[in-house]
């Protein structure tokens, strides 16, 4: 069995957990292949018991099959690696070092347990859709794709800009707002639930469309069908505006044509045996806790 161990940053108060990831693959007898900038940080740092190799980015998958790709941190470390992982089908698991983590749901204390249930076959495959960003300048190169959220933002004024949308070229909506989000549902926990959208089930097939502080209060979220086109024309009193795919950010201006709809290839998430999504969503957010007498 051959995995990839994808990180970007090495924190000191990690240094146990990776050290315990390593010593457990090397046990196990599976050969791992460290995200080179990573395995620069921590080659110093771990004792490595046995040998590895090196992952530089996506065309390593053409010339050596992987069986996943391990992610260590937070939900933005997951996200960096669909960028790598692409439309390889290598599926994903997230090992939470970080915060919240609804996507890299295996916590520091399960790492053994998790990898041996791997290793046994004892996990299913999600398949999460991601959006793609069409526009007439290729703004994201060859990555133009998301697995969370693109938004439109306003930049470097206090004033709301416009954006007029339109939802496979009918009019929806001009929303004068901070900005506008445009979720799969994976990124319904993201952004755009802290904007007060709703959380979507991963299977549901939809798009949600949020706006970010809204000048108009009856303005609310709304959801769509992922077989949309959601187009937009962006108006504002600044000449550059801010566009985001996940974590990833460009300069548009009005003069940009920009379009967002179903990405061509989904992304295979590990599920370890035992976790679900409403396990998750009830951990992360307290649900069905009574904290009143504590």
């Amino acid at each position: 069995m051959q995995i990839v161990i994808y990180s970007t940053v090495f924190k000191e108060k990690d240094k146990p957990h990776v050290q315990q990831l390593f010593d457990i693959l090397a046990d196990r007898g599976i050969n791992a292949y460290v995200y080179e900038p990573y395995l620069n940080q921590i080659k110093d740092k771990i004792d490595f018991k046995r040998d590895i190799g090196t992952f530089s980015g996506y065309v390593d998958f053409r010339m050596k099959k992987m069986d996943a790709v391990l992610t260590l941190g937070g939900d933005g470390t997951m996200l960096r690696a669909v960028t790598e992982v692409r439309d390889s089908g290598v599926p994903i698991l997230g090992i939470n070092l970080g915060r919240l983590g609804f996507m890299a749901s295996v916590e520091k204390a399960m790492i053994e347990e998790a990898i041996d249930l791997f290793i046994k076959g004892q996990y299913r495959l999600d398949s999460r859709r991601l959006l793609y960003l069409e526009s007439k300048n290729p703004v994201f190169g060859d990555i133009p794709f998301a697995l969370n959220d693109c938004t439109i933002l306003k930049r470097d004024t206090s004033s709301m800009i416009t954006i007029h949308t339109f939802i496979n070229g009918a009019y929806l909506n001009s929303y004068w707002a901070d900005g506008l989000i445009v979720s799969t549902p994976t990124g319904s926990t993201g952004y755009s639930l802290s904007c007060g959208g709703p959380i979507i089930f991963p299977d549901s097939g939809n798009f949600v469309i949020t706006p970010v502080a809204p000048h108009n209060l009856n303005v609310r979220p709304i959801v769509i069908s992922d077989d949309s086109v959601i187009s937009f024309e962006i108006e504002g009193r600044a000449d550059n505006f801010l566009i985001t795919l996940d974590s990833r950010f460009e300069m548009i201006t009005s003069m940009d044509s920009l379009a967002v709809r179903k990405n061509d290839f989904d992304i295979q998430l590990v599920q370890i045996h035992g976790h679900s999504f409403l396990g998750t969503i009830r951990q992360k957010l307290a649900w069905g806790v009574d904290r009143r007498n504590y």
